[in-house]
Parts: C-alpha cells; sequence; structure tokens
C-alpha cells in the first residue's frame, strides 16, 4: 500500500512538472511555436488540458459559463467562432453554429490550426472568443485575425486570468489600434477578466501600445 501511494505522489509530482514545462511553452513563444510543439507530440495537449482543467476546477465560477449565459441572451443564428476551443463546451452548450479551434481535437468537432490563421473567410462570422485563450507572444497578429474574420459590428469576447493585467487601461486603448471599440468589462472577479469589444473596422498598421498580458506562470505546489 504504502509502495502504490509513493508511486502514485510520485506520477502526480511527473505530471506537475510536465504541466508546468508545457504551460511556459505556451506562454513564452509564439502560437507557431505552440502549434509545432503539440503537431509533434500531439499526447503533451491531452497532458497540458488534464493540468489546465485541474488548476480552473478551483476558481468558483468557470468563465466559458459566462459566455455560453451571454450567447444563450442573444440570437442562435449568430454564428461564433471559438479561438483555442479545447473541449468544445461552449460549442456543446449553445445553440449557435460554432467553429472549433485549437492545436490539438480533443472532440471531432476541432479544427486544427494556428490561433493566428483560422481558415475563415474575412467578415463571416459574428462572434468570436478567446477564453483563456490568448497566450501566444504575437498577441497582436491573433487578434488581428479575430478582427479579419468577424463582420463590421461583431462581437469579441475575451476571458483572461486577472493577474495576467499588467495595464487594464492600456490594454483596453490598444484594442482601439486593432479596431475594436470596448462594449463593456467585468473587473470584478479575482480569477478572471471579462471583456466584451465591438468591430468598428479594419486594424489600424503598426504596433499597438499596451497590448500586453503577463505569462501565467504556474509555481510548484
Amino acid at each position: 500500500g504504502r509502495s502504490a501511494a509513493l508511486r502514485a505522489r510520485m506520477e502526480e509530482r511527473l505530471l506537475g512538472a510536465r504541466f508546468r514545462y508545457l504551460n511556459q511553452q505556451l506562454y513564452t513563444g509564439s502560437s507557431r511555436d505552440a502549434a509545432r510543439l503539440f503537431r509533434a507530440d500531439p499526447a503533451a495537449f491531452h497532458l497540458y488540458h488534464r493540468g489546465f482543467e485541474r488548476q480552473v476546477r478551483r476558481w468558483p465560477e468557470r468563465p466559458v459559463q459566462r459566455i455560453v449565459r451571454y450567447l444563450r441572451r442573444r440570437p442562435a443564428s449568430l454564428v461564433v467562432a471559438d479561438f483555442g476551443c479545447g473541449d468544445c463546451t461552449l460549442a456543446a452548450s449553445v445553440r449557435n453554429q460554432v467553429h472549433c479551434f485549437d492545436l490539438v481535437p480533443l472532440n471531432p468537432r476541432v479544427t486544427v490550426c494556428d490561433m493566428a490563421k483560422v481558415p475563415l473567410a474575412a467578415e463571416s462570422v459574428d462572434v468570436a472568443v478567446f477564453c483563456l485563450a490568448l497566450m501566444g507572444t504575437n498577441l497582436q497578429e491573433i487578434l488581428g485575425e479575430a478582427n479579419r474574420v468577424l463582420k463590421l459590428g461583431g462581437t469579441l469576447m475575451v476571458a483572461e486570468v486577472a493577474s495576467r493585467f499588467e495595464d487594464t487601461r492600456a490594454f483596453l486603448k490598444a484594442m482601439t489600434h486593432l479596431g475594436f471599440r470596448t462594449v463593456s468589462k467585468d473587473l470584478s472577479s479575482s480569477y478572471f477578466y471579462l471583456l466584451e469589444f465591438a468591430k468598428t473596422g479594419p486594424a489600424r498598421p503598426g504596433p499597438a501600445a499596451g497590448l500586453r498580458l503577463r505569462p501565467c506562470l504556474y509555481k510548484r505546489r
């Protein structure tokens, strides 16, 4: 019994260490680096998703459920693009057509691709969603892709870990450079912020100053 318990603890520590390593790679590299990482080792994505779920399970509320409630209040005819969809919880919870994109298919609905280059036509969706999915260092490129696929006046929903925001005001101002107007912001949770934007036009050229998010790195417990 003691031998089995010791082995289980060691396996748990190894899994935790592997999760922290993968998490660091996702937050400190570009979306293209992440795509290459999981293309070379698809099993690593399953391990990462398990570790991620364990972290979020401790939260009093899951941000994806907030977005589900938001979409249920809006017409089911709206077409949605879910960037970094994971196991497709959003698609399974609403009546809308949802295009699901991620690096590895945890669900048959998933289209595997780089989040900075999704296979959708320009101005073809009504709502774009990033739910704990703004991970790459090429944030401007990723959010620029959301602008490309959104219709004029379309909605961008961002749910992200609260501690990642260095300067929320600067981040929101940078979003105007990318062609988005802030519609609402819920900063009340110490776990995650929920931001709603509307597309006002194409992104302007040049770097968007202030578009920064801290890496979400987990410490060894």
